[in-house]
């Protein structure tokens, strides 16, 4: 027997008034599974979670969170869910201690608050009160409370908004220690990077609608065309420019400034010898030629901007 996914969404549609904000979205996360969702201002992503954490009821569709509904049976699943908001639910007067202990104190077998304080780069900040924390230190509160019931089912909602670079990477690999424990993790972000780093899958939407949803690398592997990064010592004069654009092999050009280029091709390592070949009789001299398909970046702004 198939182990059933860890959170099912299917015909999922929501409104408000007359604005649609989800329109027949299907969607399964499996158990274990991170799932990084994208998308532009006002696509969905928020209304989704709300959702699947039981703070929005669909119009339409159903919805199921360990084989629950989040809505109807929100005491029985609390108890196996994380979650980590941008902003809010901490009593700004609360110590960073109490805060932890006070959420410790919800669940049957927590994890260690002073632990957890250690792990996430607060143990020196126990004694502050949360409107004393700056912007990203209160994002690692929000992320030690989120994990201190030992969740199932873990959501984040930009949980490195804020935060330095130190402190990303520290709580990516917090966010990966969770999943490779077994967490299901529900990530919503605008960074791509984050995205690329962390996701088993990626979900797209855009007005609403699930326009993709797979791996990092099959998305960036079914597009259609592939990218070449040029590097010249100098900026190409025009003349050579129109002709870099004309071989056969290349379909576009973007001048990116000070001797960077940006080159489609669907035949990426024709397209490479032809500007090699061309570049050796005339031209600036080549830094760097490297070969690589569209980033994830490209391919969300080509699936957003199709579904616009």
């Amino acid at each position: 027997m198939t182990q059933p996914p860890a959170i099912a969404v299917a015909n999922l549609r929501k409104a408000y008034g007359g604005r649609v904000a989800l329109h027949g979205l299907d969607l399964q996360v499996e158990e274990g599974e991170l799932l990084a969702i994208l998308g532009p201002n006002g696509a969905g992503k928020t209304t989704t979670v709300e959702i699947l954490e039981g703070f929005r009821r669909p119009d339409q569709g159903s919805v199921s969170v360990l084989g629950l509904n989040p809505a109807r049976d929100g005491r029985r699943l609390r108890p196996w869910v994380g979650l980590m908001l941008q902003e809010g639910g901490i009593y700004p007067t609360l110590k960073v201690s109490e805060s932890l202990a006070l959420f410790a104190s919800f669940f049957v077998d927590p994890a260690d608050p002073a632990q957890l304080l250690e792990k996430v780069g607060l143990a020196e900040r126990a004694s502050s009160r949360f409107r004393q924390l700056s912007g990203g230190e209160k994002q690692r509160l929000s992320l030690a409370l989120a994990l201190v019931g030992r969740p199932l089912v873990l959501f984040l909602d930009e949980p490195t908004s804020g935060m330095d670079p130190r402190a990303r990477l520290l709580t990516w690999e917090i966010v990966a220690e969770a999943k490779r424990a077994g967490t299901t993790v529900v990530l919503t972000t605008h960074s791509m990077e984050e995205a690329e780093r962390l996701a088993d899958r990626v979900a797209i939407l855009s007005r609403g609608a699930l326009v993709a949803c797979d791996s990092p690398a099959r998305l960036r592997a079914q597009t259609d065309s592939d990218l070449l990064h040029l590097e010249l010592a100098a900026e190409l004069p025009p003349e050579l420019l129109e002709e870099l654009g004309r071989l056969a092999s290349v379909q576009s050009v973007t001048a990116l400034g000070g001797g960077g280029y940006d080159l489609r091709s669907r035949s990426p390592r024709q397209a490479a010898a032809a500007i090699a070949q061309l570049l050796r009789v005339e031209g600036p001299q080549i830094i760097l030629l490297r070969l690589g398909r569209a980033s994830l970046e490209e391919i969300f702004l080509q699936l957003t901007e199709e579904s616009a």
